[in-house]
């Protein structure tokens, strides 16, 4: 995906949330316990303005978090004008500093909160007990790539603490994740989880349309939404450290 399509996307998930928000402001977000549609719109305005300053500032912004205004919509609708407007102001190119050491650029942001974005998009409308917009496929296809790579992956590698009572379980045996479109082979510890791109013979599948398989792995849909194959204890285990890496 390039830049322009990434702005599409966060533009069209952005404004559908703040669509269906408005209405369930007192309403419970089911996969986020204890949130309130209020509490989602306050932690998504935190985010856009933490990676506008840290964009700007070229430094983590510290202290943190800011006072936001008691109107949490208000607070939203002007986090996300800094955050569409320090995006579009820089060359994807351009360095930033991340949590992700391989990529410290703008893009890398822009990427993110294009999916951080559709993801709390979907929480909004489960919120609002709405029919999920569905997720275009090149933007579910990429959001399954990063969450699997940027977040898994690289979690074992870099924080292996974090998953090291489920690593400690794992033999190296893969699932392969598969939409109509893309393929990944998941191999699963017992030191750290590798993704590679493709297909090959695992243990265990996920299979589905891209937006089944995003909410899947980002947790926001059970087993039913995606079709699994083979050793479910394989599937349990990802499943379990994909809730420590995304929660």
């Amino acid at each position: 995906m390039d830049e322009q399509r990434f702005l599409e996307c966060l533009d069209a998930d952005f404004t559908r949330l703040r669509a269906v928000v408005e209405g369930a402001l007192d309403a419970p977000v089911p996969p986020c316990p204890g949130w309130t549609g209020a509490d989602l719109v306050r932690h998504l305005a935190e985010v856009y303005l933490h990676k506008t300053e840290t964009m700007r500032q070229g430094v983590w912004p510290a202290p943190w978090p800011p006072a936001l205004p008691d109107a949490a919509l208000a607070a939203l609708d002007d986090a996300y004008r800094q955050l569409l407007g320090e995006l579009t102001a820089r060359d994807v190119a351009d360095r930033a500093l991340t949590w992700y050491e391989p990529d410290q650029t703008v893009g890398f942001w822009l990427r993110r909160m294009a999916h951080e974005t559709v993801i709390h998009r979907l929480d909004a409308e489960l919120a609002a007990g709405v029919a999920h917009d569905p997720i275009p496929a090149d933007l579910a296809e990429d959001g399954i790539d990063e969450v699997l790579t940027c977040f898994l992956a690289y979690a074992s590698a870099e924080y292996p603490d974090e998953l090291g009572e489920h690593l400690g379980e794992c033999d190296g045996r893969t699932v392969q994740i598969a939409t109509e479109g893309a393929g990944w082979q998941v191999q699963l510890g017992p030191t750290e989880v590798t993704v590679v791109r493709g297909e090959s013979d695992p243990e265990a599948g996920v299979f589905g349309e891209p937006g089944a398989v995003l909410r899947w792995v980002w947790r926001r849909a059970g087993d039913g939404a995606v079709q699994l194959d083979g050793n479910r204890w394989v599937i349990g285990k990802l499943r379990a450290m994909l809730g420590v890496t995304t929660q």
